[in-house]
């Protein structure tokens, strides 16, 4: 068997949350360890509703969502400016002189 082929390993490794803060004691082969979520801030956890979004992607499909409704709205508006200014049928003419 070789030797001195596997890591150090540290039994007093610190782990440090990014969001809340929080530092937590392990072993590891690494000295400090950064997370973005640990066990005390994650919605799993915790059961309420986080979201972690650093892209702007929630803002992104909200602006989305919001160009889609004004999209329909006009789509509804020209449908009804259609309607009132075809042409008339025999019958409407008829019924409107009396």
């Amino acid at each position: 068997m070789k030797q001195a082929i596997h890591p150090q390993y540290f039994e007093t490794s610190e782990v440090t949350c990014a969001s809340c803060g929080a530092k937590y004691t392990i072993g590891s082969t690494r000295e400090n360890l950064h997370v973005e979520l640990c066990a005390n801030c994650h919605p799993f956890y915790t059961g309420e509703q986080r979201f972690v979004d650093s892209a702007s992607r929630i803002q992104k499909f909200q602006d989305k969502q919001e160009a889609a409704k004004l999209h329909v709205t006009k789509k509804k508006e020209k449908e009804e400016k259609k309607t009132q200014s075809a042409p008339k049928t025999l019958r409407e003419m008829l019924l409107e002189t009396q």
